[in-house]
């Protein structure tokens, strides 16, 4: 009789588990499958967050909209890049993970507000972020002269006008 109330506790407890969780679980499972990337990066950034910020992370990320994945795909790039190793190696890797995902690369300032309001409790500095966010995309943005000199096939329309 015993083992039957233990084991309808243990029951209990694991169904109650993950109710409580489900929504966090299909949240993170979302952004980890598009990503192709192992759940621990979001994880841990979930609970570095705190409970109030994860908490909103994953109802941002439970609206089930593809802007809302590329924007948390974002933070989880800003973070990953800004707050836990900026060396040439993560760069590329998580660079890749976005390229992979058909995710865009550039980095907008909209994506560090959005990266300052979840990841307040870390009190990341606003300026050192942005300048953060100047350097990322100046090391990706293509070289102008390249576009603008020979390689190049389109002629403006103006160049060629036939009023002098």
């Amino acid at each position: 009789m015993i083992w039957l109330m233990l084991l309808t506790l243990v029951v209990v407890f694991v169904i109650g588990f993950r109710v409580l969780n489900s929504r966090t679980r299909r949240a993170t499972g979302a952004l980890t499958k598009r990503l192709n990337i192992d759940p621990v990066y979001v994880e841990s950034l979930l609970s570095l967050m705190g409970q109030t910020a994860g908490k909103e992370f994953v109802d941002y990320l439970s609206r089930d909209s593809e802007a809302h994945l590329s924007n948390a795909a974002s933070v989880l790039l800003i973070w990953q890049l800004f707050l836990v190793d900026e060396s040439e190696e993560n760069i590329v890797f998580w660079r890749g993970v976005l390229k992979e995902a058909w995710l865009p690369t550039e980095l907008a300032g909209e994506h560090v507000r959005l990266a300052l309001k979840f990841l307040r409790e870390l009190e990341p500095d606003a300026q050192e972020m942005h300048a953060f966010r100047l350097r990322y995309n100046a090391r990706f943005a293509p070289d102008i002269t390249v576009a603008e000199g020979e390689g190049n096939n389109v002629v403006s329309i103006h160049s060629h006008s036939h009023y002098h």
